[in-house]
Order: C-alpha cells, then sequence, then structure tokens
C-alpha cells in the first residue's frame, strides 16, 4: 500500500449524496446532444437507447482477480480453501467483501485483526494491479458510444479514490459523463441505488439505458431500478449463473455496440407493445 495513493483507498469519507462533481456537471453540459434521442439517428435509424451504465471493478477493469489471489494466499497460510463459486458470491457488494473476514474468522475460530488483513491483501493486490489492463472491448465500447453520441455512467460499490484513480490511469475518466461510487448513496449493490444516481446524472429514464454487469449483485441491481442488463463474467464470476440478466456475453468484444443496442430496442419495443 502507497499511503496518500488513490490507487490505495478502499473507504473514503462520506460526502452529500446525490451530488454531481463539478465536472460531471460540466461533461453533462457539453454533451447534451447526446441526450437528444433524435440525434442519435445513423443511417435512418433513431435510436431509443441514450444511455450506457457500466460497473467498474470486474468489467472495466479485472480488479477481482487480484483481490482473489491476495485473499488465497492469505487463507492458504491459515489452511482454509474457498472454492471458486463461493468467492464469486462475495462480489459485486463492495470491494472489500465483509464476508472474506467472516470466513477466516469462522475457519479460526476466533475475531482477527481485520485493519491488518485489509492493508495485507490491499498491498498485494495493488502489486497484481499494476499488471493488468482495461479488459477486452472496453476502449471499443467506449470509441463506439462516443460515435453514437450515447451518454456514459459509471456506477460502482468501490469508492471514488478507487475508481477514479484507475480511470485516470489508463485515461478514461474523460470519457464518462457521470462517475457514481459508494459514497453517493446510502446503500451499495444488490440495492439499485447507485443505478438510480447514475441515471438522474445523466437525465435519463431507466428505459433509455443499458447496464453492463459482471456480478450478481450488481445484475440485481441494475434490473431492480428498470434497466435493460447485460452480464458480462469475469475470470471469477463465471463460475456463477446469472439468470436475472438479459442478455450474457463472454466479454465486450464479443459483439459490436451498435448490433447489441438494435438488439435492446427489439426487445424493448417488443415488450412495450
Amino acid at each position: 500500500m502507497h499511503p496518500g495513493s488513490a490507487l490505495s483507498f478502499r473507504r473514503a469519507p462520506p460526502h452529500e449524496h446525490g451530488a454531481p462533481t463539478e465536472v460531471e456537471a460540466t461533461l453533462v453540459r457539453s454533451r447534451g446532444a447526446r441526450a437528444d434521442p433524435g440525434s442519435l439517428a445513423e443511417g435512418g435509424r433513431v435510436g431509443l437507447i441514450r444511455a450506457l451504465v457500466l460497473d467498474f471493478d470486474g468489467l472495466i477493469l479485472d480488479t477481482e482477480t487480484p483481490l482473489r489471489l491476495s485473499w488465497e494466499e492469505i487463507y492458504r497460510e491459515a489452511g482454509l480453501a474457498v472454492s471458486p463459486v463461493e468467492w464469486a458470491a462475495f462480489l459485486g457488494t463492495a470491494a472489500d467483501p465483509p464476508a472474506a473476514y467472516v470466513l477466516m474468522e469462522r475457519h479460526l475460530g476466533r475475531s482477527v485483526d481485520r485493519e491488518a488483513l485489509r492493508l495485507r491483501c490491499l498491498t498485494r493486490e495493488n502489486e497484481l494491479l499494476a499488471k493488468e489492463v482495461p479488459l477486452p472491448g472496453v476502449r471499443d465500447v467506449l470509441d463506439e458510444a462516443g460515435r453514437m453520441r450515447l451518454l456514459l455512467a459509471v456506477a460502482s460499490s468501490s469508492e471514488r479514490a478507487w475508481v477514479e484513480g484507475h480511470l485516470a490511469r489508463f485515461a478514461l475518466r474523460d470519457r464518462f459523463d457521470a462517475v457514481v461510487c459508494a459514497e453517493d448513496v446510502d446503500h451499495t449493490k444488490p440495492f439499485p441505488d447507485l443505478y438510480v444516481e447514475a441515471l438522474r446524472r445523466l437525465g435519463v429514464a431507466p428505459v433509455d439505458a443499458i447496464a453492463f454487469e459482471d456480478s450478481v449483485h450488481g445484475v440485481r441491481a441494475a434490473k431492480d431500478a428498470g434497466l435493460f442488463c447485460i452480464a458480462v463474467p469475469n475470470r471469477v464470476t463465471r463460475h456463477l449463473e446469472f439468470p436475472d440478466a438479459d442478455l450474457l456475453l463472454t466479454s465486450l468484444d464479443e459483439r459490436p455496440l451498435d448490433e447489441l443496442i438494435r438488439e435492446v430496442e427489439t426487445r424493448l419495443s417488443a415488450g412495450s407493445s
């Protein structure tokens, strides 16, 4: 861990819920043309979808494999084995899953120094994260969304310093009109609050947006907020089933964005008729 580094924070002090940052307010104003449904006409097509809302951990950047590997090292020293399915079920609700500590305490039959474990895990996680780059298809989706003048947001259960620090590291922060994080809501995923707030900041209705998620908890949050949700499991969450997802992809680069949007619009139009 590097004290003071944005990438070191997993918990940040709360601030007023629902207040967009000045950067976000400026971006939405400057990209307001995207929010006009009539401006989405391309090749004679007027789009219904006006926005994309993406999860961060495990969807934009695979932070979840380094997290799992960090905890596996700790568990192995304690003689504890955790199945891939059990571990994957923890993800999506918090960057620092409480269940990871509960498992350790149950195995040892005593309480543990959670802060010491957190710092050890985070140090190792950051070492592993240094080798990671945005997942396949992320930049292509963002590029195509820009060409289609779609609004873009991140909805993450992690803290703002963590999310924006990594987005800035890969020069992706300015691609998003809004970034909604744990500090911005009272309840993170699987509650719908993050998605509700992201839609509010973008100024769009749930039916006008598509959510992209890699976890079961994230899919549930998006669906409860009323969005069409596409699940894109990663190396950790691929062990889970996603019965609530509207579509399932193996990777963001599996299908072109315009093709996905046409399918979503067709389904939404059929469902409303």
